[in-house]
Formats: structure tokens, sequence, C-alpha cells
């Protein structure tokens, strides 16, 4: 794949701090036009390696690119194409919110009069217009987490790299965050994002980056799917249920807290749609048949059990 179009490649990416090596060998690549997950507990070197690929710090040993330019050698072209939105926001809170992306604009080059007018769209678009010229420090802590998005879209960059970007966020901001992210998708740009919402990622992601303890373990553009997972199956005959379970041979156990329905494990989605047309021929009151978890989270919870 061309570099170009593939947004993001990282190759062996490694980097330490003293005897701690933060990031010890990840490669992928984040294709461009699409938003690709950054998945791993905490420690498993996520954010140093977006610090990497915005340009802020040297890895020790491999290469990653952003729009086909080497971050080291490149390093002022490839953060001229990167937005870069950190789980904190910190600015300076004396300044008003319009006046913060102005400033940030003029240091990406762009014209007085161009920045503050872009500053006042995105503010608008991100629903703080009403704050435009109110200072910083008068923001929530989600109000701000906005303020932080706006501030990496100042420039109009083909990628972005976005940490942690739903902290703070009440669930109507979490949904236009969700939204936000794939129309910039769909406009061809390159999303990485990493966040803890596992359930939330989901919704919207079409990559998915595993990591854990600063190394790559599973990158695939449907790294989750195939991925066993667990299933709530309930009937208006909880004993019908069961006995359906039992006679087809599928492990079952009681969910609890509820009224007698059954958790159970299936590989696929088809083999969810089988079970359903299954029980709905033995004449089994099925009411509900949904997952328990997503896919990414399946996927993440496997492999932690593998790493223990």
């Amino acid at each position: 794949m061309d570099d170009t179009l593939a947004g993001i490649v990282a190759t062996d990416v490694k980097r330490a701090f003293g005897s701690v090596r933060a990031v010890d060998g990840v490669s992928f690549v984040a294709p461009a036009g699409a938003v690709t997950s950054l998945i791993g507990p905490n420690g498993s070197g996520k954010t140093t390696l977006l610090l990497i690929l915005a340009g802020l710090l040297q890895p020790d040993e491999g290469t990653a690119s952003v729009c086909g330019l080497d971050i080291v050698v490149h390093n002022h072209q490839a953060r001229s194409r990167v937005g870069w939105m950190p789980d904190s926001f910190g600015t300076w809170d004396a300044l008003t919110c319009v006046e913060i992306l102005t400033t940030f604009g003029r240091a990406y080059g762009m014209k007085k009069t161009e920045a503050t007018s872009r500053g006042r769209e995105l503010l608008d678009k991100l629903y703080l217009g009403e704050f435009a010229d109110s200072p910083a420090r008068v923001l929530s802590r989600g109000q701000k987490q906005r303020l932080g998005l706006a501030r990496a879209l100042i420039h109009d960059p083909e990628v972005l790299l976005l940490d942690e970007p739903a902290s703070g966020l009440d669930p109507r901001s979490r949904i236009d965050l969700r939204d936000i992210v794939r129309d910039l998708a769909s406009q061809g740009k390159t999303i990485l994002i990493s966040s803890h919402v596992l359930s939330e990622l989901e919704e919207f992601t079409d990559h998915a980056v595993f990591l854990s303890k600063g190394r790559t373990v599973l990158t695939e553009p449907t790294a989750f799917e195939g991925v066993a997972r667990g299933w709530k199956m309930g009937a208006l005959d909880p004993s019908a249920l069961q006995s359906f379970l039992t006679n087809s041979s599928i492990d079952w156990q009681e969910a609890p807290g509820t009224a007698g329905e059954c958790l159970i494990t299936l590989d696929t989605i088809e083999s969810a749609w089988q079970l359903l047309k299954m029980a709905i021929r033995a004449d089994v009151p099925v009411h509900t048949l949904t997952p328990v978890t997503g896919r990414l989270e399946e996927t993440y919870l496997q492999l932690d059990e593998e790493r223990r």
C-alpha cells in the first residue's frame, strides 16, 4: 500500500525511558478514510506511541510515517499534517476560546483572519459557539475536551490522533463526537483513536490495533470478527428454554439477577441466528438474544487472559 494512502505506517517502533521500555516493537498500518482504534491496558504504550506519531517524541528504533513523510526525517512537514488531541487539555485559561484557536492556527501558518474564522466555525460545530469570547477557565471538563478537539482540527489536518477524546463528555457529546469522527473519516482523513470505552469504539471503528507491554499483539482490519462472545438468551418460559439448550448440547448458565435468562457462548453472529431459528422451530417463546459484550471487548479480554 502507498504510504500516502495508508495515512500512518509504523514499523517496529521502540522507545524507552531509562530501563522502562514504553514502546517495544509496534507495527501497524492505519489507512486513510478510516477510523483505527488503539486498544490496550494502562502502561501498554498507547500515549507514548501517539506522541511519537505526533512528532513530539523520537523513536529509539524503527520507523513511522504520516502521509508518506517520515516523522523523524521530515518532522516539520509531517507535524503540519497531524492534528493532536492529548487526553488533558492544558492551555491558557485566561485567553478566550477563539483566541486560543486563533493562536494555534497562526502557529500552523494560517492568516489571523482565516484562523479566527475557522476557530469560530469549529466552536459552532462543537456546540461551543456561545463560549467563543469567554475565557477557557469557565468551561467544564467536557467542554474543554471539545475545545481540545477544535484545537486539533484548526489547520484541517489529514491525520487526527485522539487520546481518550470522550473523557469527561456527557452522553450527548459522546454521540456528537462519534458522528464528527465518522464524518472526518468519510472525507478521507486518517483517524487513530485511543480509548478505554470499548463499547463506544465498536460503534464507529473500522480497524483495531491491540497493544500489550509496548508491543503489537494483534492488528487486523476486522480483528474482532469470529471471536467467541457471550450472549444472553431469554424466553417467556425459562424452563422450556433451558430444556431446549440442554437437549441441543449447548452449555448454559443462568444469568444472575434475571428471571431465568441464560448465558451462552457463540462463535459468530451466524451461530446466533441459527440458534434462534432452532429455538423458534422448537416452539420456545424467545424474547431476548443479545450479546453481553462487544467484539472489541471480547477480543481484549481474551488477549488479556492469554497474557496471564
